[in-house]
């Protein structure tokens, strides 16, 4: 097998942070299945060959059959398994196709099988598919009693299940799955509702013979979505009152329209990669595209227009992050810059409200799915001295049990809720005045940004008074404890006055736009004399250690012409320098790294060797981790181990070499 099919985990159901589904062995028939939280949320597949029974999917008493071939595109995992003298092809797809926000908010996935004789004989497959019923449970409940059925959909036959009690939007937490709603199997074939070894579960079954196929839907229907502010959103597909039935009967229907799309899609994707980065970056993209989008949800908000909103999947569970949007965000702005604005208007929304004082971005709106007020920074009361920031070390469960956050957006008294000393205010301002900026810059769209200038304004003064110096505050990289004077910190403020300088210039306010692009050359000019050395840029302004300098990626995006090559190639020189057996770490203080900012890092490099040298270490930690979880973000260069982090979207940074060859 190719070096590019090696994945810690691969992914199978691809939907959204709740019903995400994942194999985290080589041949999938080693273990169960489970949700990337490491949940089991069985799917087991077997074939009858002959009458011997090979498992294919999921823990089983079969023999397993043998794994022949296992491929990763951006919208497919397949696998090809030989079972006596048949050859099985099994390919799961996600229809996530950006430029069709109807298609990609359906939770529907396709379920492939094809067969064929090795031998030149006819040979009879009998196929079983079986769904198994903690799809729709968290863990906590899995004794809870289950109905379900089955009927002739017309034109194809369906079957569902779900918890008899429902108890919609009830848990907001971190590793969690879905605790309602209903999943659903579609095929041409026989399904139903039925027990499985002590427990319920859809089952589809088909009797073939070699050189046959069969296809089922596999769906899910969480008849509510997102808690967003006053009301309570359904997926946006079903944002005009389009059932999960006749969204299964849509799909079922263009299958193959849907498959083409795909594949050309991913033929787009893997072109523009290779470009970009040789096969190392084909590599990363596949492992990335599915990965990052199905760590949102996208909703429609009451005037109908798209929120995408991510989960810190394995982070503290927070909804529409900003500094997750901000590094995510090189994926949609190349296929789909509306969504980067789908990330912004929650934050917009909120920041809007009396409950939100501060004259810098807010951190979140929420803990998913509930999204109705930041809870990173939360004063906690009961004479706490400690703000409550949202993990279990500084969050008070008995003021604030699981799912019980106060909706701070209805909060209209003069009482500051929240404690500024665990805001990033830096950190959040530069990320959504470059997100806004960035969008603007991938489409040419205006609107936007124009109708939320005022905070803009707002935010862009804050980092004119506090960017260039920045103090003791958090930023995304705290992992190794707070740091001041952090000059990648200051790169970000640099950058976003220079960002809002170029997007006054597009509005037509010329004199604005002049103060901030000087100003930002300014601050670009004092910050880098202060934190060069012989060696690259330090880690700090008082010269201390090194650090990537990811954020000045948008200099050469944007061509703001704030440093000189000189710069980029002492930091690129710097950085290889550094570089360990599986990547550049983060900087200076520890051997782990962020997987994003290597490849946004790689961005300043010129040429497709250049993007390539930051990319083959993280691609060989792929491949070696021994930490076999969905692709994290944080890991250690020299062992491999994940740190932490499972799952997020922020993974769409994989695509920032793409997004800089398509804006040249």
């Amino acid at each position: 097998m190719d070096y590019k099919s090696y994945l810690p985990a691969y992914p199978l159901i691809s939907i959204d942070p709740f019903l995400s589904v994942w194999s985290a062995f080589d041949h999938p028939a080693d273990g169960e299945t489970t949700h990337w939280a490491g949940e089991r949320k069985r799917m087991t597949l077997a074939a009858c060959v002959d009458n011997k029974a090979y498992a294919l999917i999921g823990n089983q008493r079969n023999e397993k059959a043998e794994l022949i071939e296992r491929m990763v595109t951006p919208t497919k995992t397949v696998y090809v398994f030989k079972a006596g003298e048949a050859e099985i092809t099994v390919s799961f797809r996600a229809p996530l196709l950006m430029d069709d926000f109807d298609l990609m908010s359906t939770p529907v996935n396709y379920l492939d099988i094809e067969t064929k004789s090795l031998d030149g004989q006819a040979h009879d497959i009998d196929v079983s598919f079986i769904w198994h019923d903690d799809i729709c449970k968290n863990g906590a409940c899995a004794a809870d009693s289950m109905i379900g059925g089955e009927y002739d959909a017309g034109g194809f036959n369906l079957a569902w299940m779900g918890k008899q009690v429902q108890p919609l939007l009830n848990r907001s937490s971190d590793h969690i799955t879905i605790d309602w709603g209903y999943a659903y199997l579609a095929s041409e074939s026989p399904v139903r509702f039925d027990r499985v070894g002590g427990h319920w579960g859809l089952v589809s079954e088909k009797a073939l013979k070699t050189g046959e196929s069969m296809m089922i839907a596999i769906a899910y229907d969480d008849i509510a979505s997102i808690q967003y502010f006053e009301y309570t959103a359904h997926a946006y597909y079903a944002r005009n009152g389009k059932t999960i039935v006749q969204a299964i009967r849509e799909m079922m229907k263009r299958h193959d329209e849907i498959a083409q799309r795909l594949e050309k899609l991913d033929e787009d994707i893997l072109s523009k990669a290779e470009a970009a980065g040789g096969e190392s970056m084909m590599a990363l993209a596949c492992a990335a595209y599915r990965h990052s989008i199905c760590a949102h949800k996208l909703i429609a908000d009451r005037d109908g227009k798209p929120v995408f909103l991510s989960k810190e999947n394995d982070s503290n569970g927070c909804i529409g992050t900003v500094d997750v949007s901000y590094p995510s965000a090189p994926l949609y702005l190349l296929y789909a810059p509306e969504l980067v604005r789908g990330m912004c208007r929650p934050i917009f929304k909120f920041a809007s409200m009396p409950v939100w004082k501060e004259d810098f971005a807010p951190h979140d709106v929420g803990r998913y799915p509930i999204a109705t007020g930041q809870v990173y920074a939360l004063s906690g009361r009961r004479g706490r001295e400690k703000a409550c920031v949202f993990n279990d070390e500084k969050c008070d469960p008995a003021f604030y049990p699981a799912g019980q956050f106060p909706p701070t957006f209805l909060y209209e008294g003069a009482e500051n809720v929240y404690e500024h000393r665990y805001q990033m205010p830096v950190e959040e301002c530069g990320n959504m005045i470059l997100m806004v900026a960035a969008a603007m810059r991938a489409d040419g769209d205006t609107e936007f940004a124009k109708e939320n200038l005022p905070l803009l304004k707002t935010w862009v003064k804050y980092l004119e008074k506090y960017g260039e110096d920045p103090g003791e505050q958090l930023c995304t990289d705290d992992f190794a404890g707070h740091l001041a004077h952090n000059v990648n910190l200051a790169f970000k403020a640099v950058c976003g006055l220079a960002a809002y300088g170029w997007m006054m210039e597009k509005l037509g306010e010329g004199e604005e736009a002049e103060y901030y692009k000087n100003a930002a050359i300014r601050m670009g000019r004092s910050v880098y004399e202060r934190a060069k050395t012989d060696n690259g840029t330090a880690l700090t302004l008082n010269g201390d250690g090194w650090s990537l300098k990811y954020n000045a990626v948008w200099d050469k995006l944007f061509g703001f012409g704030i440093w000189d090559e000189e710069f980029y190639h002492a930091e690129i020189a710097r950085y290889m320098q550094e570089t360990n057996e599986y990547g550049v770490p983060l900087d200076s203080r520890k051997t782990y790294t962020k997987s994003d900012w290597i490849i946004w890092s790689s961005a300043m490099a010129d040429t497709k060797e250049g993007v390539e040298a930051f990319a083959k270490p993280l691609v060989k930690y792929l491949k070696e981790t021994p930490t076999r979880v969905a692709f994290s973000d944080w890991y250690d260069t020299i062992t491999g181990c994940y740190e932490h982090f499972i799952a997020r979207s922020v993974q769409g940074g994989m695509f920032m070499p793409m997004l800089k060859k398509a804006w040249e």
